[in-house]
């Protein structure tokens, strides 16, 4: 196993500067722009980071450490976000404080490598650790500045010509 708190908080802590230069100041095409179909445009993901951070990773851990390991975690509606509507400037800003935020409380848990082992049962997954709930908070960050690389690539990939063969972001 990998996991370290310590290196799982440097992609946590760094997730909100990697967005705000990514997208802060680009127009509307870009921002708005998605793979096709119902996929997710920029303003979206970074609304969805919010709604997560509000509603998924603090609250869930909260429930580990309380120790109801037969308590379902708290739901969390992974399309409540598609409801917001605002600019890019506006929604970096708030997923920095919102970020801030839960970090001040994941500190404030002081989680010590025994409440690593702690579980909560996922109503999808079944029991789950505090370890694999933080793990997969850090690659979700990852997932989603994945995800809004490709959306942007995606933008110009007819307009790439011969040299798409090369760009693996768009295959």
């Amino acid at each position: 196993m990998n996991f370290k708190q310590s290196e799982a908080h440097e992609i946590l802590e760094r997730t909100p500067a990697v967005l705000t230069h990514l997208l802060s100041g680009l127009s509307h095409e870009w921002l708005s722009s998605n793979e096709s179909g119902n996929s997710w445009n920029s303003l979206e993901v970074v609304a969805h980071l919010i709604e997560c951070e509000k509603h998924n990773w603090i609250p869930r851990i909260s429930s580990i450490l309380s120790n109801n390991d037969n308590e379902p975690l708290p739901p969390f509606d992974r399309f409540s976000h598609l409801e917001k509507e605002a600019g890019i400037d506006e929604l970096l800003r708030e997923f920095n404080q919102s970020r801030q935020q839960s970090l001040y409380q994941l500190n404030a848990f002081k989680v010590n490598p025994f409440d690593l082992n702690r579980t909560g049962f996922h109503p999808e997954f079944g029991s789950v650790t505090l370890e694999q709930l933080l793990s997969t908070w850090a690659v979700h960050d990852l997932t989603h500045i994945n995800q809004i690389s490709r959306v942007l690539a995606k933008r110009y990939d007819m307009d790439v010509g011969p040299w798409k063969t090369y760009l693996s972001i768009l295959k």
